[in-house]
């Protein structure tokens, strides 16, 4: 009788033990289309969870797709989420400086069909996965991303919520933020100097005539891309990491999906 309990017992640990090791996050790259433009994103999941749950888009900086992104992703992901990174340029193009960065996004800030257009068809790839649940998704985005993302919302896209990180505040059509069917929180530098003050009275105007409801946070003593620690750490250069407003910009993100993904 001894022996049978052992056996039963170890069967137990081995079988806890591979549970514990097949419990992890997934990543991959991902092809997906717009039009007959081929780009590839990434996504990453928690396969201990099982069912469908809510899906988090990420649109990257300037920069394209970077470990940035995909680490945000995993960080999503160990929350519970499916998050999936999109890629605005295409496959394979990934500028290398500043001056490449900018020729790409120059594309998408002169054509804001175009850029709507490209982000939507990563929505698109994050609602088709099995693991998504399609009613429940957000989108979140980086310095270009962060405009990105509220052209999505202004588009009228069927989203739980929108949040943008130090992202471009301005549009070429205000009027536009009546198709936002969302809530919003942005979160700004309070010394951005990219993204300065009359833009951001202008976006308070475009909200109020819209009656969208938006959460805007400034944080003090931060600049451009106060996320990004390859911005470096000098202020006066108008883009560096700041931690505090990193860490604050993130939990602050939380809060906002705990109240729009309610849990059961």
């Amino acid at each position: 009788m001894k022996g049978i309990k052992l056996w039963i017992a170890l069967l137990i640990g081995m079988a806890v033990m591979v549970s514990q090791v097949s419990a992890a996050i997934v990543t991959r790259d991902v092809e997906y289309k717009d039009g007959d433009v081929t780009l590839q994103g990434y996504v990453a999941y928690d396969d201990a969870i099982t069912g469908k749950r809510p899906g988090v888009l990420i649109v990257h900086q300037w920069m394209g797709l970077t470990d940035n992104e995909t680490m945000r992703a995993e960080m999503l992901a160990g929350m519970g989420y499916v998050a999936f990174a999109v890629d605005m340029y295409g496959k394979g193009v990934r500028p290398q400086n500043r001056q490449e960065a900018s020729e790409q996004a120059g594309k998408f800030y002169g054509d804001v069909a175009m850029l709507r257009q490209r982000v939507t068809a990563g929505l698109k790839q994050l609602r088709s996965f099995d693991n998504v649940d399609p009613a429940k998704v957000a989108a979140i985005g980086y310095c270009f991303g962060g405009k990105c993302v509220l052209e999505l919302a202004r588009s009228g896209a069927d989203l739980s919520g929108v949040v943008s990180f130090h992202g471009g505040l301005a549009t070429p059509n205000p009027a536009d933020a009546r198709n936002i069917k969302c809530p919003l929180l942005v979160c700004h530098g309070a010394e951005d100097p990219y993204v300065d003050g009359k833009e951001v009275l202008a976006f308070y105007e475009e909200m109020k005539a819209a009656d969208v409801d938006y959460t805007f946070v400034g944080y003090a003593n931060a600049v451009h891309a106060f996320t990004q620690k390859g911005a470096g750490d000098d202020p006066s250069q108008g883009a560096a990491y700041n931690a505090k407003a990193d860490q604050r910009s993130w939990e602050h993100m939380k809060d906002f999906f705990a109240e729009i993904f309610p849990q059961k």
